[in-house]
């Protein structure tokens, strides 16, 4: 059995441009049959959550190697959630992670769910409702998406009430930004912001599949924790120089920031743009070295 490795010292618990829609490209293709023994891909979300992404690259015939960076913990507002929910009403609940819905959805239960309408930052948020909306007989309300989904554009986009003050319950990680709060309260929202859960790195990482992911020519990332996570895990490895795939914008603003050079990511953050960012970035890897 491979060894574990210590929180310490590896884990204290971070070219050219081609449209790629559909299909494996003929290097990316070329490539699994000479090399089948190192994953293309690692993919990195917690434990139980890399699925999705994982039959999504095998239908584009991708191999791929699940490397769990990060999980999730409650935070500190956790336990005040539910007497909230049950105490008080809001004109909106604003749920901006598949994280922050399924913490929110076991409070809403546990307060004998409550009749709420709630904005979701996107669909990937919003799929985590699907179940819950069917069986709630009108009490849970999806009322809201932006055009574009980012915290920014949601604080820009979300409808207020003409002529009186809008109450919005906020449901967070611990980590996450102000930014969502510092620009509903400029538009004249009343925002209470709970930090109800929070990310922290993995305790251990099997050493057998680090010496994989390290030969892997494209990482996946789905957070800023799970990029920076990945930066604690490589510390002592300094020449590892390949491609970071990120969901978003945001997560690829994080990669830059530790210093990843070859950062991709869609324009609009999801499943669908986030697997084609790991194909172009798949692609830029096999033409830098394919001579």
């Amino acid at each position: 059995m491979a060894s574990l490795l210590s929180p310490s010292p590896l884990l204290s618990l971070q070219p050219p441009h081609h449209s790629l829609k559909k299909g494996v490209p003929c290097l990316v293709r070329d490539s699994l049959s000479s090399s089948n023994s190192i994953p293309q891909v690692v993919v990195t979300r917690e434990s139980g959550k890399n699925k999705q992404i994982i039959k999504a690259l095998e239908k584009r015939g991708i191999s791929s190697l699940e490397l769990p960076l990060i999980q999730h913990a409650r935070g500190p507002d956790f336990d005040r959630l539910p007497s909230l929910l049950t105490d008080k009403s809001f004109d909106w609940i604003i749920i901006t992670s598949p994280q922050a819905a399924s913490v929110f959805l076991e409070a809403w239960k546990a307060a004998c769910s409550p009749k709420v309408k709630v904005g979701v930052v996107g669909a990937g948020t919003a799929r985590i409702f699907d179940e819950p909306l069917q069986a709630s007989q009108g009490a849970l309300h999806l009322a809201f998406t932006p055009s574009k989904a980012t915290g920014k554009v949601l604080a820009s986009e979300l409808p207020d009430n003409v002529g009186k003050t809008s109450s919005v319950l906020y449901p967070a990680s611990l980590k996450a930004s102000n930014e969502i709060e510092e620009g509903l309260s400029r538009r004249g929202f009343d925002v209470l912001r709970l930090n109800t859960y929070t990310t922290v790195p993995v305790q251990s990482v099997d050493a057998t599949l680090l010496q994989q992911a390290l030969s892997a020519p494209v990482l996946s990332v789905g957070s800023p924790s799970a990029i920076r996570a990945w930066m604690n895990l490589i510390q002592n490895e300094k020449q590892w120089s390949n491609n970071v795939a990120c969901i978003g914008e945001t997560t690829a603003s994080a990669a830059r920031r530790l210093g990843f050079k070859k950062v991709y990511h869609p324009e609009q953050p999801g499943l669908e743009g986030w697997v084609d960012s790991i194909m172009e970035a798949l692609t830029a890897h096999e033409e830098l070295h394919r001579f």
